[in-house]
């Protein structure tokens, strides 16, 4: 009997669209994605909150453009980031051709509220002259009014059924750069859309669990709902819609791609919760750790556990270990060998010191051609 390697999540096969230089669907990365919460007409203050869900690591930025001041002012946002910018756009289908013009990457709309068809040919026109693509968003708790009355109540047929319909106009024009999403701030809502729709069509998929709540909450139901999806192999850019701030939500988002190991990026920290066996403490170490090593982007693990009952298992699997001695003998562990005792020295120091090292060696190897050229052969 063959048994399917329990790690191994086989992706959804998928179109690719391009969201200006990032691709999506198709076996490319899953995407990372957030959005502003400031003002868009307020250019700086919008610019300095994309500046950071940048250093976060951030792949796609969202920004509404509720008025025609809003696509103006969208203009000199995209000249200042370095990621591609979707304009969220709802009724008014002239917002989509401002935006398009202004530089945007992607527009989110859903084209049946946008009017005519002959206004739908002239956004296609517009997004295929400017090379935009699309995001269709349905959305459970914005449902079109006749399903809402067929089906009684938001259901996952409502959603997929909504979702088809909009694809249907965009086919019907000849466009097919986009992506789609089926959100709902009930998780299993929002699942089990997710899952008809991925078997209803071939097109990238957005996920998230809309309106989750703030940073715990939203993070747990976001995690049960995407993380679910996502091991199934379903979804190809992701959004984790938190009550927080937009950096915030990048974290998550690559926290969850993490744990599934299907993108990696930054320090993985493995720690135990501590217990009276603890020879250092723990939480309070890795609770600095975590901040003080926020700016490393290079894929790295590094493990923290507090006595040897664990650590020097959990030790061997890391790039880096520590683990707790009497005494104040602390192990340290490189590439799963051990390598020196830590006596009576700061621990974060200590750690901090020797991940920024294997980060620089890491990101040395990968800019020496001569290396690339060896794994290549």
């Amino acid at each position: 009997m063959s048994v399917r390697p329990y790690r191994d999540i086989q992706r959804r096969k998928s179109r690719q669209i391009r969201v200006g230089k990032v691709l999506v669907g198709g076996g490319a990365p899953i995407t990372v994605q957030t959005m502003t919460n400031t003002l868009t007409t307020d250019v700086a203050a919008t610019v300095a909150q994309i500046k950071r869900a940048e250093e976060a690591g951030v792949d796609i930025v969202r920004v509404s453009v509720p008025d025609e001041e809003s696509t103006a002012a969208l203009k000199h946002i995209v000249k200042q980031v370095n990621v591609p910018i979707v304009a969220d756009i709802h009724f008014h289908y002239k917002r989509a051709l401002e935006a398009a013009d202004a530089g945007a990457a992607c527009l989110r709309i859903n084209p049946g509220n946008i009017g005519s068809m002959e206004r739908v040919r002239e956004v296609v026109k517009a997004a295929k002259d400017h090379g935009c693509s699309m995001r269709i968003g349905v959305n459970a708790g914005s449902l079109e009014q006749h399903l809402l009355e067929k089906y009684g109540e938001p259901c996952p047929d409502a959603m997929v059924e909504s979702a088809l319909h909009h694809i249907q106009i965009l086919q019907d024009a000849d466009f097919h750069e986009f992506k789609i999403s089926c959100k709902a701030s009930d998780v299993f809502l929002a699942v089990a859309a997710y899952q008809a729709l991925s078997e209803a069509c071939d097109y990238p998929l957005h996920l998230g669990i809309t309106e989750a709540g703030g940073l715990r909450s939203g993070t747990i139901k976001s995690s049960i709902g995407m993380g679910s999806l996502l091991w199934a192999g379903i979804g190809d850019t992701i959004r984790v819609s938190l009550s927080a701030e937009p950096e915030e939500e990048v974290r998550v988002g690559f926290d969850m791609l993490k744990a599934l190991g299907l993108r990696h990026r930054g320090v993985n920290v493995i720690s135990c919760p501590s217990c009276a066996r603890q020879n250092f403490q723990v939480i309070k170490t890795v609770e600095e750790l975590e901040k003080r090593l926020s700016h490393i982007s290079t894929p790295m693990s590094l493990s923290v556990i507090g006595c040897v009952v664990n650590g020097p298992g959990e030790a061997r699997e890391t790039d880096i270990g520590f683990t707790g001695g009497g005494k104040g003998n602390h192990q340290v562990y490189l590439n799963g060998e051990k390598h020196h005792v830590l006596r009576d020295g700061n621990i974060v120091d200590h750690l901090v010191e020797l991940v920024e090292k294997k980060a620089a060696e890491i990101e040395a190897k990968r800019a020496d051609p001569s290396t690339q050229t060896a794994a290549a052969e």
